[in-house]
C-alpha cells in the first residue's frame, strides 16, 4: 500500500515540543501536533530505503534501478552487484521505469509525473551529459514502454487524443516531432508488451477486468489488429502478459484457459493452438521472461503467497534445480541480452525490496543492493504466519498474521489491514515502518486476503463482484469473531485500516461492525461507488465498472446507494482518521471529504489530512513521515488506551 501526504517543511528541534513548520499546501483537520520526542524515539523507522530492478544495460553487465535516497524514488545506475548506486534523475516527483536503449545502451527512456496526477509523461535521459529532454505532449497519460530490437522506435500508450481511450503510438527519440499514432483504441485497458522479431508488428493487451483480457498484434505501418485470443463464449479468460518466441512463429504468456490460476502458455500463432508449461504447478504464474537466444524460460509462481522462481529449459521441458530462497516476494524478472544473468527484485519480512541475479551457468545468485534499514537489526523482525478462518458461507479465508515482540504479554490489541485492489492481495512483504507499531507498541497485525483477492484463482477473484460486493464484507466480519478464539489477541481492541479499495472497505467495516472496533483509519478510499465511479478518471471507469457494477443501471445503482458507507456515516460513533491526496486521479478527494463531513455529525472525533502534493497515496518521504507520526498518535489515543 502507497501512502500519499503532501509537501511540508519538517524541522526537528529536539529542544522544542511543537517541532513542525507545516507548508499550506498540508491540510490538518483535528490532528495533535506530534512532539519531537516522540519523533526522536521513531524515526530509525523511517529510514528504511529499497530498490527494485529497472533495465540491463544491453552490452555491459550494468543495470538501472529505482531507489530513494531524499524525499522521492529516482532512477540510478549499479555497475556491479555491490556498487555504489549513482543517482541519474533530481525531481520533487519520483522518477520510474528507466529503460536503455536497447543496442547501445546510450540513453535511457524513464517515466514522471506531477504531484501525483498519474499523468506521466516520458522523457529521454542522455549518459553522456546527463541531459534530459521531453518526448510526450507534456498533458495526457503516456503508460508501459517498449523498445523495437532495432532500437530505434519505443513503442508507448497515451490517452492523447481525447483523454479517456489508450491509443497506441511510437517515437523515435532522437527525432523531435517523431511521435505517431499507430493505432486508435477504445477503452482505457490498453498495454503494449513486445515488438516482433522483424519490428513490424505490435503485440497489445486489451484488458476488460481482471478476469477479462485479450492480446492482439497490430500492424505498425497500418495500425491494422488481428485478435489472437478469441473472444465470445462462456469461459472469461484473462491473459496476463506476452512475449514473442525468438522466431516468432508464437507467444508465451500466462493465462487461465480451462483452468483457475493462470499457466504458462505458449500459443502458435498459426493455429492459435494453446501448449501449457506449468501445468503441474496449482498456483498462478504471475512474471515471466525469455532469453535472447528463446532456450530458457524464467517465471515466477506465486503459492499461497510466497513466490517460488523457475527457469525452465524450452527444449528439454526440464525445471533448473536452482538456489532456494527464504520466503518472500520475488517481482521484475529480466534476463540481460547475454542470456545467462537474470536480474530480479526479492523481499521478505526481514529485508526490504532490492536486486539480485541468477546466473544461468554457474547456478549462483549475486545480491546487487543492500538497502539500509536504519540502523536497526531487522534479523529478528517478525515473520508472518499464514492463518486461515471458516466465513459465513463456510469458505476458506486465508490472511498474514504479524506478531508482536515476545516482551510483550498479555492480550496484544490487532491491527486489521485490508489490502487495495480489489484484485490486490497482501503477501509476506517487508513491512518497513509498520514494524515499529509490532516492536514499539506491541500491537498485533492482521492482513486479510477476503474474496476477490488475486493469487486464489479465477473463481475466487470474482466472487465480490457487483451485487455480491458485502460478501467481502462478511469475510471481515468472520474475522474479527476468529480473533475473539485468539487466547494471544485482544477483540476489545481492533483497528480497521486500509488503502484504496481497502480504504473503502475500512469504511465499510465502521459503519456495519461499529460495535466491534475501536478506531479506523482510511487512505484514499471511496466512499460511495457511485460517486467514485462518476468521478474516477475516465481511462478507468469502465475496468472498475465491471469489479464494482454499472451505476448507470437503476437497479444497479440502487444496490450501491444502499451499502455505500458515506450514506450510512451516523453508525460511525467510533474515532476515524481519513488521509487523501489532492491530486487523486482515482479516488477523488471529494470522496474523503464528503466522508468527513456526514461523519463530523456524529460528533465522532475525525482527524483529517489532505496533501495538496500528492496522488493516490503518499509517494514523498516527509509527507509520508508525518502520516506515520500522526497515526501513532491516533494509535496511542484510541487503540491502546
Amino acid at each position: 500500500m502507497k501512502a500519499k501526504v503532501s509537501a511540508l517543511c519538517l524541522a526537528i528541534a529536539l529542544s522544542s515540543p511543537q517541532a513542525f513548520s507545516l507548508a499550506e499546501n498540508l491540510v490538518v483537520e483535528g490532528i495533535p501536533t506530534p512532539p519531537a520526542t516522540m519523533i526522536d524515539g521513531v524515526n530509525r523507522y523511517t529510514e528504511f530505503r529499497s530498490a527494485d530492478f529497472d533495465s540491463w544495460h544491453p552490452t555491459e553487465r550494468q543495470m538501472l534501478i529505482g531507489t530513494r535516497f531524499a524525499d522521492t524514488k529516482q532512477v540510478h545506475l549499479v555497475k556491479f552487484p555491490g556498487a555504489a548506486r549513482t543517482q541519474l534523475t533530481f525531481f520533487k516527483d519520483s522518477a520510474t521505469s528507466g529503460s536503455f536503449q536497447p543496442t547501445a545502451g546510450n540513453f535511457m527512456v524513464f517515466s514522471k509525473d506531477v504531484g501525483g496526477d498519474e499523468n506521466f509523461q516520458k522523457y529521454k535521459y542522455t549518459m553522456s551529459d546527463y541531459g534530459v529532454s521531453l518526448i510526450t505532449d507534456g498533458k495526457s497519460r503516456n503508460t508501459g514502454g517498449v523498445w523495437s530490437h532495432s532500437g530505434l522506435q519505443y513503442a508507448y500508450g497515451s490517452t492523447k487524443r481525447n483523454g479517456d481511450d489508450v491509443d497506441i503510438w511510437t517515437v523515435n527519440p532522437h527525432e523531435n516531432g517523431s511521435n505517431r499514432m499507430v493505432a486508435e483504441l477504445k477503452g482505457g485497458g490498453w498495454d503494449v508488451l513486445d515488438w516482433s522479431p522483424n519490428d513490424q508488428e505490435i503485440l497489445a493487451q486489451e484488458e476488460l477486468s481482471a478476469n477479462e483480457s485479450y492480446l492482439w498484434l497490430i500492424d505498425v505501418k497500418t495500425g491494422s489488429k488481428t485478435l489472437i485470443t478469441p473472444k465470445g463464449g462462456s469461459e472469461k479468460v484473462y491473459y496476463g502478459g506476452a512475449k514473442f518466441s525468438k522466431d516468432g512463429k508464437g507467444i508465451f504468456t500466462a493465462c487461465d484457459k480451462n483452468n483457475d490460476f493462470s499457466r504458462l502458455t505458449y500459443i502458435d500463432l498459426s493455429t492459435k493452438v494453446h501448449t501449457y508449461l506449468s501445468d503441474k504447478i496449482k498456483w498462478d504464474v504471475e512474471g515471466f521472461d525469455l532469453t535472447e537466444d528463446g532456450k530458457y524460460i524464467a517465471f515466477v509462481t506465486n503459492e499461497d503467497g510466497i513466490s517460488i522462481l523457475h527457469v525452465l529449459d524450452l527444449e528439454t521441458k526440464q525445471e533448473k534445480d536452482i538456489p532456494k530462497l527464504a520466503p518472500g516476494v520475488i517481482s521484475s524478472v529480466k534476463w540481460h541480452k547475454n542470456s545467462k544473468d537474470l536480474a530480479f527484485t526479492y523481499e521478505n519480512a526481514r529485508s526490504p525490496e532490492d536486486i539480485y541475479s541468477y546466473n544461468l551457468q554457474d547456478n549462483k545468485i549475486e545480491r546487487w543492493t543492500t538497502s539500509e534499514t536504519g540502523g536497526i537489526d531487522t534479523s529478528n523482525f517478525s515473520q508472518p504466519e499464514l492463518v486461515k478462518w471458516k466465513t459465513f458461507d463456510d469458505k476458506s479465508i486465508s490472511g498474514f498474521l504479524y506478531r508482536p515482540q515476545a516482551k510483550f504479554t498479555g492480550k496484544r490489541p490487532v491491527v486489521i489491514n485490508i489490502h487495495g485492489g480489489p484484485e490486490g492481495q497482501f503477501r509476506p512483504y517487508f513491512l518497513g515502518k509498520t514494524n515499529y507499531y509490532l516492536n514499539e507498541l506491541g500491537i498485533a497485525i492482521l492482513f486479510p486476503n477476503v474474496r476477490g483477492s488475486v493469487g486464489y484463482g479465477k473463481t475466487f477473484l470474482a466472487m465480490d463482484n457487483g451485487f455480491r460486493r458485502e460478501d467481502s464484507y462478511k469475510d471481515i466480519k468472520a474475522l474479527l469473531d476468529w480473533i475473539k478464539t485468539q487466547p494471544e489477541l485482544d477483540s476489545d481492541r481492533v483497528m480497521v485500516m486500509g488503502g484504496s479499495y481497502g480504504g473503502f472497505m475500512t469504511l465499510a467495516c465502521a459503519t456495519n461492525y461499529n460495535d466491534h472496533i475501536r478506531c479506523a483509519l482510511d487512505i484514499v478510499g471511496p466512499s460511495n461507488l457511485v460517486t467514485f465511479l462518476k468521478n474516477t478518471s475516465g481511462y478507468r471507469r469502465d475496468l472498475r465498472r465491471v469489479e464494482y457494477g454499472d451505476e448507470r443501471d437503476p437497479k444497479m445503482n440502487e444496490f450501491l446507494e444502499r451499502i455505500a458507507p458515506a450514506n450510512h456515516s451516523s453508525k460511525i460513533k467510533k474515532p476515524l482518521f481519513v488521509v487523501q491526496g489532492k491530486n487523486d486521479p482515482r479516488v477523488p478527494a471529494s470522496e474523503s471529504e464528503q466522508m468527513v463531513a456526514n461523519v463530523r455529525k456524529n460528533q465522532t472525533p475525525v482527524w483529517y489530512l489532505m496533501a495538496n502534493d500528492e496522488g493516490h497515496g503518499f509517494a514523498k518521504k516527509k509527507n509520508s513521515d508525518y502520516l506515520f507520526y500522526s497515526t501513532i498518535l491516533f494509535m496511542e489515543k484510541y487503540l491502546l488506551n
